[in-house]
């Protein structure tokens, strides 16, 4: 119990030390380098929340071992077209509703069928990669985002695997909050 509460508390710490403000568009783009894609996903709340709900939520579905991939395939599509010039309407808006959603889902530990819940994931990761591929759009700035990325959607799969259901649905309520949050800022 002790190695799931301090793996809690490091996931909050994560969270609370990510600035409130959107990493993406508006924000000034970031053109170089593998550490500034790397650092990227952490310096914004919603990008940091997606990806760990991600994993967490992954864990108790049917089609569990695949969301993490699809997520991150995804967001490399989504970056790609970022990086391209592709630009999504109400995009700060779509990626707040994501972590709202994401929030939801792991509080009512709901359960979609394999198809719907890669569709879903693939969906929300396109808005994420969308955002940083028109901030990040050097391949080693992506490479960074990439890892970090990874980092962040297995770690919630780990977090979501070690924690108590009870822990993992408060978690999941806090997220739905700081996703309601963002979506009335963007």
């Amino acid at each position: 119990m002790k190695k799931i509460t301090m793996a809690l508390a490091s996931a909050l710490a994560l969270a609370t030390a990510s600035g409130a403000a959107f990493a993406h568009t508006g924000a000034g783009a970031h053109t170089h380098g593998f550490l500034a894609g790397f650092t990227h996903p952490f310096t914004g709340l919603d990008h940091l929340l997606a990806m760990l709900a991600v994993g967490a939520w992954s864990v108790r579905q049917p089609n569990a071992r695949w969301l993490p991939p699809v997520f991150i395939g995804m967001l490399l599509t989504g970056m790609a077209g970022g990086a391209l010039g592709l630009r999504i309407p109400g995009l700060e808006t779509g990626i707040a509703v994501t972590v709202a959603l994401m929030g939801v889902l792991l509080v009512a530990a709901a359960r979609l069928p394999a198809v719907a819940g890669m569709a879903m994931v693939g969906a929300f990761a396109v808005l994420h990669g969308n955002a940083h591929g028109q901030e990040l759009p050097q391949a080693i700035s992506a490479a960074g985002l990439l890892a970090a990325s990874l980092l962040l959607v297995y770690g919630g799969k780990w977090l979501g695997r070690a924690s108590p259901a009870l822990a993992v649905k408060a978690s999941g309520a806090a997220i739905a909050a700081a996703g309601v949050m963002l979506t009335a800022a963007a």
